[in-house]
């Protein structure tokens, strides 16, 4: 089926908003569309600021259309990066817990490259849960302040705790582009006053949750990297960091010590 092709103009309001792929843009608008009084809403919307992806209702990330919603905070590509190192030692089976989930992104990417996962997704903004609810199965997304909205039952069995924890430094919101500033929730942008404070919760307190041998993997940025592995080398996890400069992505990992029995 071939796609309508954007009404005259369309393309130039979008690009004079200063929209750098204003084409695909354009596209994206008329295939959402449903008629041309609700086209002209959804320009209005994104030539007001508004980023594409709530705009037309899902964003793309690692190859799937997830649902996105006001307020809620858009997946970035950079965040395929934790994905991708979570699949490296994930298997069916394993309980993996995606923390401050937002959209439940990360969840529904390993759930769908990796079946047979146990996937459990927490976050506390109301409007994070209900969107995550969309995409993750029924029951998985829990809300909460990070493990405390966790089933206890999964203490001590979780492999992997994914967490794309706010990590901008309080000070530095206000320099951020207009479509996440005006249009995230603070609440998944704020990192404290050094951009850690929420990472150093997810750390300190993965221990008490993890299998021994489990992960934790934590995005975060290049200038924060080493702040980030050292605090999971003070809650007693092996860390190393990993970045891909192609997708702009970091992510600091941290392994719990597999348990050796004494020799007598």
């Amino acid at each position: 089926m071939t796609s309508a092709a954007p009404p005259a103009g369309l393309v130039e309001r979008l690009r004079a908003a200063g929209c750098v792929y204003a084409e695909d843009e354009a596209a994206l608008l008329v295939e959402a569309a449903e008629g041309d009084e609700h086209l002209e809403r959804l320009v209005a919307e994104r030539v007001a600021g508004t980023p594409l992806e709530q705009v037309v209702g899902w964003a793309e990330f690692c190859g799937l259309r997830i649902a996105v919603a006001p307020t809620v905070f858009v997946p970035r590509r950079r965040t395929e990066l934790l994905v991708r190192i979570a699949l490296e030692v994930l298997s069916p089976g394993d309980v993996v817990v995606d923390l401050g989930c937002g959209t439940g992104a990360i969840g529904a990417a390993l759930l769908a490259a990796g079946p047979g996962l146990d996937v459990w997704a927490v976050d506390l903004d109301p409007a994070a849960v209900a969107c995550a609810g969309r995409n993750l199965p029924p029951g998985r997304v829990r809300p909460g302040d990070l493990y405390a909205g966790l089933p206890v039952t999964l203490r001590g069995r979780v492999a992997l705790v994914a967490a794309n924890a706010p990590y901008v430094p309080t000070s530095a919101i206000d320099t951020m582009p207009p479509e996440a500033r005006d249009h995230e929730a603070r609440l998944a942008l704020d990192g404290g006053p050094d951009g850690l404070d929420v990472q150093r919760r997810v750390i300190a307190e993965a221990r008490g949750w993890l299998a021994p041998g489990g992960r934790v993997l934590v995005e975060t940025s290049l200038r924060q990297a080493e702040r980030t592995r050292a605090a999971m080398e003070a809650a007693g996890l092996l860390a190393d960091v990993r970045h891909d400069p192609d997708l702009d992505g970091t992510v600091a990992v941290g392994r719990l010590p597999t348990v050796t029995p004494l020799v007598v």
